[in-house]
């Protein structure tokens, strides 16, 4: 089940604290208007890329891709942001679920919310609409760059979900981004563990410098 899944998702950072790290690098990455379909959700793995355009004379299909996806990847669709009409269904997502896929995540809209609800699947979009992409949109590129919200996705580059949203990591600056994010992490943790002993969230982060946490800077 995607919700056992789910949870053997590995132990990294949120979604804020990764975007922390990639404003201090310099890097784009959180992506704009791409939500979760319900609380509780996560989703980690490397992108597996779909770009769609409107469809032709005669249409061509809204693709079979999903037979090629590898277990743990993440389903990046770009359907232009388009909301008129949707390129994942509950077909999808059950077949996503007996591949081990750990999720999806949509810029345009998601339908048949029902099963990936109730089975826990995680996707993340820009909202939901009943109306099928069916000859109203095609395939025109798989594995290529695409857009999720406001930010580019190159396949295997890193996708992150839960409850914030979803950020993006570069393939080639994932351990970089991971290990900052986890330092800034624990900053905060002791910015916390400082504000509860001394009774001053002031002064506990003039201590550890939690204004500038995630400006840009070299070295660390």
């Amino acid at each position: 089940m995607a919700a056992d899944k789910a949870s053997a998702t590995p132990a990294v950072e949120g979604t804020s604290t990764i975007s922390d790290a990639l404003d201090r690098l310099g890097l784009p990455g959180s992506a704009h208007g791409i939500s979760p379909l319900a609380n509780g959700q996560r989703m980690f793995g490397p992108a597996y890329t779909v770009r769609y355009v409107s469809a032709g004379y005669p249409p061509g299909t809204v693709g079979d891709y999903i037979d090629d996806i590898p277990a743990g990847a993440v389903v990046v669709l770009d359907n232009a942001g388009r909301t008129d009409c949707t390129v994942w269904g509950d077909i999808l997502t059950a077949v996503s679920i007996q591949r081990g896929i750990a999720g999806t995540a949509v810029n345009g809209v998601c339908r048949d919310t029902h099963r990936a609800l109730t089975t826990g699947y995680p996707i993340f979009s820009s909202g939901r609409f009943m109306r099928t992409g069916k000859d109203r949109v095609e395939v025109a590129e798989i594995g290529g760059t695409v857009n999720l919200g406001d930010v580019q996705v190159r396949q295997g580059d890193l996708v992150i979900g839960d409850d914030d949203g979803v950020v993006v990591v570069p393939q080639g600056r994932i351990d970089e981004v991971l290990a900052l994010a986890h330092r800034i992490a624990q900053r905060e943790a002791d910015i916390l563990a400082a504000a509860l002993k001394s009774g001053s969230l002031r002064d506990a982060r003039a201590t550890f410098g939690y204004h500038t946490l995630q400006r840009l800077a070299s070295g660390s």
